[in-house]
C-alpha cells in the first residue's frame, strides 16, 4: 500500500510547527516531512521537535546536505534521534544546492565523491563499527559511537540525475525524488535504482485558488507545463493523482504544499482525513 505524507515547508516559522506536528499527529497522517533549508531551519533540531511533540507520526528529513555536516556529527546525531524515536526517524542525505554551499564556503570540487565516503562512513558509524577512512573528503581515525542505534538505520539519498540515482541505487536504503518529478520519470528512476524505497515529493493545492497557486510554481521551478508535475483540486482529484505516482514505481507520496498556501496545518489534515481516505 502506498503511503502518503505531507510536508511542513520551511518557510513556516518554526514557532508553528508544533501545532502542525500536532494536527498532523491527531489526524492520522502517516509521515511529515521535513526540510533543511539554507538558511531557514535545521533538519534535525525540527525532526526531534515533531517527533516529540508527537505520538505514532513518522518524520522524515529529506534532507540533509552533506558539504554541511561532518560525518561522525551526522551520525551521533542520528543515532540519538532514532534511540529517542525507534522506527519513527526517517533521514535522507544529498549534494544540498551548490549555490548555496557555495555561500557557505563548502562547495566541493566532487560532490559524488563526497557523497560515497559521506554514505559509505555513516552506515558504518550507525552499525556500530569503528571507523577509519582517509578519503578525499571524508577523514575519520578510529570513530566509533558509544550509543549507535540498536537496529538499522535506514540512509534514504536524494537524487535526480543518473549518477547519483545510480549512486542511490548502489549505497542508499531508498531514494527521494523531488516535485516536479512526472511518473515517467519516476517509473525510469525506479528501473535505475532498483528495490530499494522510492519516495516522491508531489506540488500539490486544492482550495478554489488552487491552480493559480499551482502556476506560481510552474513559473518559480521553470516547468514547461504543470501537467505531470502537480496534483489539484478536492481530495478525490489529488487521490487519483497520487495513484499514478504509485503505479510509476513510488513507494511514498508526500504532498507538497506551495509556500502561499492559506492553511498549512489545514494543509495534513485534508491529506490524513481526506485524501488517505481514497487510495
Amino acid at each position: 500500500m502506498t503511503v502518503l505524507g505531507a510536508i511542513a515547508l520551511p518557510q513556516l516559522p518554526p514557532e508553528r510547527l508544533r501545532g502542525l506536528v500536532e494536527d498532523a499527529d491527531a489526524a492520522g497522517l502517516e509521515e511529515l516531512w521535513l526540510w533543511e533549508d539554507c538558511f531557514l531551519t535545521g533538519g534535525v533540531a525540527t525532526a526531534s521537535a515533531a517527533l516529540a511533540w508527537s505520538r505514532r507520526l513518522r518524520v522524515g528529513v529529506g534532507l540533509l546536505p552533506v558539504p554541511l555536516r561532518n560525518v561522525a556529527l551526522t551520525a551521533m546525531e542520528l543515532a540519538t534521534l532514532h534511540r529517542l524515536f525507534p522506527g519513527r526517524a526517517i533521514i535522507g542525505v544529498g549534494h544540498g544546492v551548490q549555490d548555496w554551499m557555495g555561500q557557505v564556503g563548502v562547495r566541493v570540487p566532487s560532490p559524488m565523491t563526497l557523497l560515497r565516503e559521506h554514505v559509505t562512513a555513516l552506515r558504518s558509524l550507525l552499525g556500530g563499527e569503528r571507523v577509519t577512512v582517509d578519503g578525499r573528503f571524508v577523514h575519520l581515525d578510529g570513530v566509533a559511537l558509544d550509543w549507535p542505534p540498536p537496529s538499522p538505520a535506514p540512509i534514504l539519498i536524494g537524487a535526480s540525475g543518473p549518477k547519483t540515482l545510480r549512486l542511490a541505487g548502489e549505497i542508499g536504503d531508498g531514494t527521494i525524488l523531488t516535485a516536479g518529478t512526472t511518473p515517467e520519470q519516476v517509473r525510469a528512476a525506479r528501473e535505475v535504482i532498483g528495490d530499494g524505497r522510492l519516495v516522491v515529493y508531489l506540488h500539490t493545492a486544492t482550495g478554489p485558488d488552487a491552480d493559480e497557486r499551482v502556476e506560481g510554481e510552474r513559473v518559480r521551478w521553470g516547468y514547461p507545463s504543470a501537467v505531470d508535475r502537480a496534483a489539484t483540486g478536492d481530495a478525490a482529484a489529488i487521490a487519483e493523482q497520487v495513484r499514478r505516482w504509485a503505479e510509476a514505481g513510488a513507494d511514498t507520496v508526500v504532498l507538497q504544499p506551495t509556500p502561499d498556501d492559506p492553511d498549512p496545518e489545514g494543509f495534513v489534515r485534508f491529506a490524513a482525513r481526506e485524501v488517505r481516505p481514497l487510495l
